[in-house]
């Protein structure tokens, strides 16, 4: 062995391609997110004492009382017990177990267990892990679609090309809130084929949905994955970290697995987490359940990169223990009121409105954009924050098709929800 000549890790039959994609990808944007407090600012600025309304927030740790402070002492004094040491690239068995078995209640039926659970910094951490996961274990390669809905949450446009792969915003009618159908499967497949043979590695499908709101019956759900599933596309992501906060029963997981095949199970994978129901976001913790494979593949990968804290599994531990409904009641309960609220104000003014479950309503404020001319809602959303000290999310954000819609988060008091509502209906009726 020559020391003095420097050695590969892998053969040469193994090396990755050279790649030029760097030379000509689009600049990944930062998250505009951060421009509303901006306006705000400009609001204070030139009315010290006015009352200022977030209502772009999708943090119920920020404008709701988030982790109770009995789930947090209880972490705690569990890391005390846990100790500091380094813990394995899925998370602990520990954690594993209780997703099992505390939130989910997993029927033994389903042929799943704690070897089917990853836990990750939060949901943009699991994401990265399944775009990978999905292009090694799909068709081996890099550079095929992730499918999104047509307004798709921010990180859904970018998350993906960062790791290789490219989105195609799938069609949808937005008179039927964009929602995703069989047919719109088909027809990414044959877009994709038209970029030099590329092809669906997988398709996401949200509910309840952001930053739209809109929810979809589990029915729908299924029926989506099997169209995908028939038409070639290897796996589907189910996103579901609202599904907690609703006026209606979550999702089950049981009932979801048990309507496919094992086959078609394990071309599944499921997000939940505590960084919305529990007003988690900046404890960051999410897991995935997907097939042993699936699994094995992130935690090998996470073994190099994010190994997933201790603390962030405790706070969910600890919650889901303690039977989840009880520990979410503080962000759930405002939310739904408030949901009632928006309904009620929507009605009110006739408002063009997406209103599912979760976090976000969706409203169409074209007609007040039209009598001012304004051509994006990003120009009405600084108006309406600069002016009227209202921050929301102005739809173009997302994507240009819902350039002429805002976001407004109600994870807030109800009474809160209810002035918010007010001064938004001010600044729209000033236009």
């Amino acid at each position: 062995m020559n020391n003095n000549k420097p050695q590969l890790v892998v053969r040469p039959e193994e090396l990755t391609n050279i790649d030029d994609s760097p030379q000509k990808m689009a600049a990944i944007p930062g998250s505009r997110m951060f421009e509303i407090k901006e306006a705000l600012a400009v609001f204070r600025e030139s009315d010290p004492d006015a009352e200022v309304f977030d209502a772009s927030q999708g943090d119920g740790g920020a404008s709701l009382p988030g982790v109770p402070r009995e789930i947090l002492d209880a972490a705690h004094e569990l890391q005390i017990e846990h100790g500091t040491g380094y813990d394995k690239p899925f998370g602990t068995p520990m954690f594993r177990r209780a997703v099992v078995e505390d939130y989910w209640h997993l029927d033994a039926a389903t042929g799943w267990g704690p070897e089917n659970v990853l836990a990750g910094q939060g949901g943009r951490d699991v994401l990265v892990k399944a775009y990978e996961a999905a292009q090694f274990l799909g068709f081996n390669r890099r550079g095929d679609f992730i499918a999104v809905s047509r307004v798709p949450w921010i990180s859904y446009n970018w998350g993906p090309y960062a790791v290789g792969a490219n989105v195609l915003l799938a069609p949808g009618d937005e008179d039927d809130a964009w929602t995703l159908v069989p047919e719109a499967v088909t027809t990414c497949i044959e877009e994709a084929a038209l970029h030099e043979g590329r092809r669906v590695a997988m398709l996401v499908i949200t509910s309840p949905d952001n930053p739209t709101g809109r929810s979809m019956a589990p029915e729908r759900q299924l029926e989506l994955a099997r169209a995908a599933f028939a038409a070639g596309i290897p796996f589907v992501l189910f996103d579901w970290i609202y599904h907690r906060v609703t006026d209606e029963a979550p999702h089950d997981l049981n009932a979801f697995l048990l309507a496919l095949d094992p086959a078609e199970r394990d071309r599944c994978i499921f997000l939940d987490g505590i960084t919305k129901s529990l007003g988690a976001s900046n404890i960051r913790n999410c897991h995935l359940v997907a097939s042993t494979a699936m699994i094995k593949f992130m935690q090998s990968r996470a073994s190099h990169a994010v190994i997933p804290s201790f603390h962030s599994q405790a706070v969910a531990i600890v919650a889901y223990r303690m039977g989840f409904d009880r520990a979410a009641a503080t962000i759930v309960e405002p939310t739904n009121a408030s949901r009632a609220v928006m309904k009620a104000f929507v009605d009110a003014h006739s408002i063009r409105t997406i209103l599912g479950k979760g976090y976000y309503a969706f409203l169409d404020v074209g007609p007040w954009m039209d009598k001012t001319g304004l051509g994006d809602s990003a120009d009405l959303g600084a108006i309406l924050a600069e002016r009227f000290g209202i921050a929301v999310v102005p739809g173009s954000y997302f994507s240009e098709y819902g350039s002429r819609w805002i976001r407004f988060s109600y994870a807030l008091p109800p009474e809160v929800t209810s002035a918010a509502t007010r001064r938004l209906w001010e600044g729209l009726s000033a236009l």
